[in-house]
């Protein structure tokens, strides 16, 4: 009988938090000779097959969607679908097979696929990804549109009232809290290419990799990367050369309702925030016991999936 064997993978790695651990007993997947005889040919199609087969049995989700991720990722492609159809009929080599397999098994551990592969997509930026910073949710994508219309009728309005100076572009100062990987930030930048960033969070990793992910992107030079706990306060010294700020935006961990106390902004303009679905009930009640703040949600916007799940706060302008 024809057999390959995939072994464990251990322990997850350190900063991952996900169900698995130890694959017991191992995968048995008919792909090389025990004896050390010649492999079989497989194609990259029969691979999905297997692998979505299996996942599905254990429990994995999307099951057929990360099948394909990783065998494409081992191919050199982004999504199986880009792959010719002469390359998923055609049969993979030794090293091929053994690479998914070993990618694979860390998906039947529950790592996600984006830590998998070590890179996705967002905004149509490819961004490396990494453990343990937060992977970008499709639904941010949204924000960053929500402020890429803000700015746009801004601009208009500069522009209908004579006070652009000519510029052809405006240019934007945004603050960008809780980084992560720079989503938000290098999306933004990428979009509005007079913009400059300033990019904080409090976690090493996260500063680290929005650092990576500018240079890939050559936008280094419009982003300043703070390593920061915003939580702690402001820290003047790093924000003040840079102006005023025009916008903050945010996709911070989601805040429960015993830490809203603690917030105390120092927000100009606009804040472009991204909550839990039960949050924008909450943030609006303690803005409105907050007037001291001037702060008030002028619009709430829906996710794809009809969920409110954007705020947008603005500040009033006699208090700037």
């Amino acid at each position: 009988m024809w057999l390959w064997r995939v072994k464990p993978w251990g322990l997850a790695p350190r900063g991952l938090k996900w169900k698995g651990g130890l694959l017991s007993p191992p995968v048995l997947l008919p792909l090389r000779p025990v004896s050390g005889c010649r492999a079989p040919s497989v194609t990259a199609t029969a691979l999905v097959n297997y692998w979505a087969q299996l996942f599905e049995e254990r429990g994995v989700p999307e099951a057929r969607e990360s099948s394909e991720y990783i065998v494409a990722h081992v191919l050199g492609a982004k999504t199986f679908q880009s792959l010719l159809a002469s390359q998923r009929s055609t049969s993979i080599t030794d090293l091929q097979r053994e690479q998914i397999g070993e990618l694979c098994t860390q998906r039947l551990q529950r790592m996600p696929v984006q830590y998998i592969i070590g890179e996705w997509d967002f905004q149509g930026l490819t961004l490396k990804m990494a453990p343990p910073v937060f992977i970008p949710r499709p639904e941010t994508e949204e924000l960053v549109n929500l402020v890429l219309h803000e700015e746009f009728q801004r601009c208009q309005e500069r522009r209908g009232r004579g006070t652009l100076d000519h510029q052809p572009h405006c240019s934007p100062v945004i603050l960008d809290v809780c980084c992560g990987s720079g989503a938000i930030a290098l999306s933004l930048l990428s979009r509005l290419t007079q913009s400059r960033v300033v990019a904080v969070d409090k976690g090493e990793e996260a500063v680290q990799l929005t650092r990576e992910n500018a240079q890939r992107l050559h936008l280094e030079n419009r982003i300043q990367i703070v390593h920061h706990d915003i939580t702690s306060g402001v820290n003047r010294e790093q924000l003040l050369p840079w102006g005023p700020v025009d916008f903050v935006v945010s996709n911070p961990p989601y805040i429960f309702h015993c830490d809203m106390e603690q917030l105390a902004p120092e927000i100009l303009r606009s804040i472009f925030l991204e909550v839990d679905p039960r949050h924008p009930e909450l943030v609006g009640n303690w803005l409105q016991s907050r007037p001291d703040l001037a702060l008030s949600i002028s619009a709430t916007h829906v996710d794809f999936c009809g969920k409110p799940r954007f705020l947008h706060i603005h500040k009033s302008r006699s208090c700037q």
